[in-house]
C-alpha cells in the first residue's frame, strides 16, 4: 500500500534532531501538549536518547530515507532543532526521484552558501515533501527570551556600552550570513562567531585573556542576535548551561540575547548557574533605547 503524505500543515509532528538538548526538549514538550511526535535523529549529529519516541536515524543528506519515513508516519509538520556541525559531502546525498533535478542546486548551496541559505534550502525540501515547517518557539513558546534581566546581576554602565558595540558587530556578521554572536570587552569587539559556534568562540576569548591580549581589568559581554534576514523557523540563537559556563571561564560580565527571537534552554538551571558565577543574563530589544534594559 502506498502511504501518501498528510495535507500540508496537518498530520503528525516530526522533530528533526541535531546536536544538543533542544530536540529532546521539544519532543517532550510536544508530547506533553498532546502530540504524538516522531523524531528524525541526524546520524553523527544527534547526541541524545529518544527512547519512547518513534525514531529514524538518517544521514543529513538522506532525502530518500527521510521522505519515506515522513510518508509512512503521516507527518505533515516538521520542526528543525539542534546543531548540525558538518555539511554533507556529495556522496552523502541520496535524493528521491522527485528531487533528483534539485541536486545541482543543493550541491551549490552546500559548497558556497551561508548557514541561512542552507537552512532556506532545507525548508524548501521539507515543504516539497508536503510538510509545513514550524519554528521551535511554536512548539515551546516558553523558551523565548524576555526583555530585561533574568538574573540577580544586572548590566552596569560599562556593560551597556559593550552590549551596544557587540550588537552592531553581531548585526554586521549576520548580514554576511556568517554567525550570530559577538563579544565586546572594554568597548572593543574581540571575537565574532564563525562556523565553530558560540562555545568555541568563548574558549578563544578565554585563551586570549590568558595570553594577555584582552584586558584583565575589563570583563566584557557576549551578545547573540538573529541574523537580520533570518527565517525564524530555523536556527534561532540559543543559550544554555554551557554558554554560561564558558562565558564565566572567559571572564565575561554577562550575556545578552535578543528578546522574542532567541531561546533560553533550561532557564531555571541556567539562571542559578549564572547567579553562582556572578554574571548577568538578559534579553534585549534592539529597537529600544539601551536594549530595553
Amino acid at each position: 500500500m502506498i502511504v501518501r503524505p498528510a495535507p500540508i500543515g496537518k498530520g503528525r509532528l516530526a522533530i528533526v534532531a541535531g546536536w544538543g538538548q533542544l530536540p529532546l526538549y521539544l519532543a517532550e514538550a510536544a508530547r506533553d501538549a498532546g502530540e504524538d511526535p516522531v523524531v528524525i535523529a541526524l546520524a553523527d549529529e544527534a547526541d541524545r536518547s529518544f527512547e519512547g519516541f518513534e525514531t529514524l536515524s538518517a544521514g543529513v543528506g538522506d532525502l530518500a530515507g527521510i521522505e519515506r519515513f515522513i510518508r509512512e508516519k503521516g507527518v505533515g509538520r516538521v520542526v528543525m532543532s539542534g546543531a548540525v556541525r558538518r555539511r554533507p559531502e556529495l556522496h552523502d546525498i541520496r535524493p528521491t526521484f522527485r528531487t533528483l533535478l534539485q541536486v545541482p542546486a543543493v550541491i551549490r548551496t552546500l559548497v558556497s552558501g551561508g548557514d541561512d541559505a542552507v537552512l532556506q534550502m532545507v525548508i524548501k525540501l521539507f515543504e516539497g515533501m508536503g510538510c509545513r515547517v514550524l519554528g521551535a518557539h511554536e512548539i515551546a513558546p516558553g523558551l523565548l527570551a524576555r526583555t530585561g534581566p533574568l538574573t540577580t546581576a544586572r548590566p552596569a554602565a560599562d556593560d551597556l556600552r559593550d552590549i551596544e558595540q557587540a550588537v552592531e558587530a553581531a548585526l554586521a556578521l549576520g548580514r554576511l550570513d556568517v554567525g550570530q554572536g559577538a563579544v565586546s570587552v572594554g568597548g572593543r569587539v574581540v571575537a565574532l562567531e564563525g562556523a565553530e559556534g558560540t562555545d568555541q568562540m568563548l574558549e578563544r576569548v578565554a585563551e586570549l585573556r590568558r595570553e594577555g591580549r584582552i584586558s584583565q581589568r575589563r570583563r566584557g559581554v557576549l551578545v547573540k542576535l538573529c541574523k537580520p534576514q533570518q527565517d525564524v523557523r530555523a536556527d534561532l540563537p540559543a543559550i544554555g548551561l554551557s554558554t554560561v559556563e564558558n562565558a564565566a571561564r572567559a571572564g565575561l560580565a554577562g550575556i545578552a540575547v535578543e528578546a522574542g527571537r532567541s531561546l533560553v534552554l533550561e532557564e531555571q538551571a541556567l539562571v542559578a548557574a549564572a547567579d553562582r558565577a556572578g554574571i548577568f543574563v538578559c534579553g534585549i530589544d534592539t529597537g529600544l533605547p539601551k536594549g530595553g534594559l
